[in-house]
């Protein structure tokens, strides 16, 4: 850290040597990325010493919590990374493709999941943080509901037609559904959303108009949304 902050020092001596005789916008520019970049980089350590967090909050998010690289200390990670004003924070839990194996391994994923993810929402609520963080859960797909294999063996194949997400904090409707499949879970009967109003929403809460950045190309206007998508706005507080 000594070495580096030397470096910036020094760095930072020759621009203004620079901008002494020649002033430059950019050279400013070059500067407050410079700096911006140590500054990230100094943080780290403490953003990732999860040691002092005090043995109530360890119970909040489960046993796994105090396991570096699970699901559980990846939810406390996330939640000290909130507080500390990152952006976009991603987490990720794989195993999901049970195409055989299905009662057993579904077993061990709520086991490692559940407990955690509503650990960090509780945990980002009690904070403060709930309101203006938007928590998503979900995948790219779903799965059918029946079988697929033998018995005791089983699993569930892909299904695209229809699935399930659910949103937290961020300005979206706590304790509310919003659509609905057939009897047999397998086609959408009532208010379905496309992935484009999926994305439409998302942005609409983070204060952007998927309308309004487009550019054209083979002719079609092109937004975020590619040529389609509205907002939900059910859905929405």
């Amino acid at each position: 850290r000594q070495t580096r902050g030397r470096m910036l020092a020094a760095l930072r001596q020759l621009h203004e040597m620079q901008q002494g005789s020649h002033r430059d916008a950019a050279i400013d520019a070059k500067i407050a990325q410079y700096e911006m970049a140590y500054r990230m980089q100094k943080s780290v350590p403490d953003a990732l010493n999860v040691k002092e967090e005090p043995e109530h909050i360890y119970d909040l998010y489960g046993k796994d919590a105090k396991i570096p690289g699970t699901y559980a200390a990846n939810c406390l990670q996330a939640r000290r990374l909130a507080e500390r004003d990152v952006k976009f924070i991603q987490l990720y839990h794989t195993g999901w493709d049970q195409h055989g194996n299905l009662p057993s391994q579904i077993k061990k994923q709520a086991l490692a999941t559940d407990q955690a993810t509503a650990g960090l929402i509780k945990d980002l609520k009690q904070r403060g943080l709930l309101e203006d963080t938007l928590v998503i859960w979900g995948g790219e797909f779903g799965r059918t509901v029946y079988s697929q294999g033998g018995i005791g063996n089983y699993g569930r194949d892909h299904h695209p037609r229809c699935f399930s997400v659910f949103f937290a904090g961020g300005g979206f409707r706590p304790g509310f559904s919003y659509g609905q499949t057939d009897d047999f879970c397998y086609n959408i009967e009532e208010n379905p959303v496309h992935v484009h109003d999926f994305h439409a929403t998302i942005l609409h809460i983070l204060g952007s108009n998927h309308k309004r950045l487009s550019f054209y190309h083979n002719g079609f206007e092109r937004r975020l949304t590619d040529v389609h998508g509205h907002v939900i706005n059910e859905v929405l507080t």
